[in-house]
């Protein structure tokens, strides 16, 4: 499981105080690209083969509060893998607090000039690479 860690930002809370929720799906786009990178599938590098990995789908459950300064760990995993699907899992953590903060799940497909394709299919060697991430998750 891939680790994130970041700190909530001031501009980043609402007037409560606490961390607006939209801010949870932007870290979670954070700690996805940073996965990806561990993983050695670089956004950048895929999307300059002509590859997108756009959202299809986001879930969060919000558990307890962040607020402005606090420590944030965000566990990354792949979920569900077919080759043409991903599901990303997030565990995100107040560091600060002790407490589980969010759990999430975003959903991705592939896409190559505008049609969904399989990574299997046309380029086996990141395939391989997602599926060896997942090795070893329960």
């Amino acid at each position: 499981m891939f680790k994130y860690l970041r700190k909530a930002h001031y501009h980043e809370t609402d007037q409560m105080g606490l961390i607006h929720h939209s801010n949870y799906v932007k870290w979670m786009e954070e700690a996805r690209i940073a996965f990806m990178d561990e993983l050695g599938l670089s956004y950048r590098s895929l999307e300059e083969s002509g590859i997108a990995s756009p959202v299809t789908g986001i879930n969060v459950e919000y558990k307890k509060p962040v607020r402005f300064d606090d420590e944030i760990e965000i566990r990354v995993s792949v979920g569900r893998y077919t080759g043409v699907k991903l599901e990303v899992k997030y565990f995100i953590y107040n560091v600060t607090s002790g407490e589980l903060a969010a759990e999430a799940i975003s959903s991705h497909c592939f896409i190559k000039d505008g049609r969904i394709i399989s990574l299997k299919r046309d380029k086996p060697e990141l395939d391989e690479m997602i599926r060896k991430s997942m090795e070893g998750q329960e």
